[in-house]
């Protein structure tokens, strides 16, 4: 049943509702179009592209981005890495020792780091069949201080996005903030979520520029969330998260929409590749589904692989430590020329 209403102020740490933001020099001049000499930063005069503070909301690039994803820049709020975001929607939304958050393993591990950062209980509902959540057993792990769930889709380390139905479900019936992680939601067809944070106020969506992009390097995050929980955010978090060179290099990079375009058609390309390849190898008993930029795929010795391969000036990721991943390695897909080596490497392996 669906809920009838939702009140982002019941979630909201009750120190964090009454907190007064800092105010940054810059948040309260900002236009550096007219011809005006500041000196209310305390900042270095002496020009040399990065002496003044940066934007502290971004607005030059969320401009950028709510254009190309069709939604309000106060829908938007950006980050030192996804990491920062995901740290942030912790801090104003879990109250230490008290509140704790639902995860579906096997998934991205830093949920579970900065739960325990934060000191906020884990609750672990291990995903099923095709790696796909079972709603009713999360929603009986949920309790009243149930506050966040997180969603990886597509997930990592098994590729496969999670199933729109189920997704809608959790939405409809969870108490708290649904957090869908989609840093890989750019590898596959289907839709964003982004979408859907119109439709349902306890929806909140992460992205990244690390993957598609290109942009590991920068660190930049984004969330996407109804302006309320935006605004919030916005309260907790440092002045000047996200730097001048980051900024700038970012906005030079998301303007390159058909090079990007071109990027990924390219790493699906050599995915579909690499699947070929792995179905042809004896060790590798399964492949896994994967709609990321990098493949799972269960073999006979996990530990034996991965060490042939570092042998061979390889690395990959052994996630055989993952729960469901017993005997798994992931491959990230790389330029044509690695892949080549990757697939003439396995090849000589299973050969001996």
């Amino acid at each position: 049943m669906k809920k009838t209403q939702f009140n982002i102020k019941q979630l909201v740490r009750k120190n964090i509702l009454h907190l007064k933001p800092y105010s940054s020099a810059r948040d309260e001049f900002t236009d550096f179009d007219q011809d005006m000499v500041f000196l209310d930063a305390n900042e270095n005069p002496y020009e040399n592209g990065v002496n003044r503070y940066p934007d502290p909301q971004q607005k030059s690039l969320k401009k950028i981005i709510a254009s190309q994803r069709k939604v309000s820049e106060t829908n938007i709020l950006l980050g030192n890495g996804s990491d920062e975001v995901l740290d942030l929607i912790f801090r104003a939304f879990c109250e230490p020792g008290i509140d704790n958050i639902i995860t579906m393993p096997p998934t991205y591990g830093m949920y579970k780091v900065l739960a325990n950062i934060n000191n906020i209980e884990e609750q672990q509902v291990w995903l099923g069949e095709n790696f796909q959540p079972d709603v009713e057993a999360i929603l009986a792990a949920e309790n009243s201080n149930s506050k966040l769930l997180f969603i990886c889709s597509p997930n990592n380390p098994s590729g496969n996005l999670i199933e729109q139905k189920r997704i809608e479900e959790l939405l409809d019936r969870f108490s708290g903030l649904v957090i869908i992680d989609e840093a890989y939601i750019d590898f596959t067809d289907r839709k964003s979520w982004v979408d859907g944070i119109y439709k349902y106020p306890n929806l909140i969506v992460t992205q990244t520029l690390s993957k598609a992009y290109g942009l590991a390097g920068i660190r930049l995050g984004i969330c996407y969330a109804s302006e309320e929980i935006i605004d919030v955010l916005n309260k907790i978090k440092p002045p000047y998260n996200v730097n001048e060179l980051t900024q700038q290099r970012a906005l030079q990079r998301v303007i390159e929409e058909d090079q990007i375009k071109d990027e990924v058609s390219a790493i699906i390309k050599g995915r579909i590749q690499l699947e070929e390849a792995l179905s042809t190898i004896d060790f590798v008993e399964k492949i896994f589904r994967s709609d990321a930029n990098f493949i799972l795929v269960r073999v006979d010795d996990a530990n034996k692989r991965y060490d042939q391969l570092i042998k061979n000036g390889i690395v990959v990721r052994n996630r055989s430590t993952q729960p469901l991943c017993e005997n798994t390695l992931r491959f990230t897909i790389g330029a044509k020329e690695e892949n080549e080596k990757l697939i003439q490497v396995l090849m000589s392996i299973s050969k001996s």
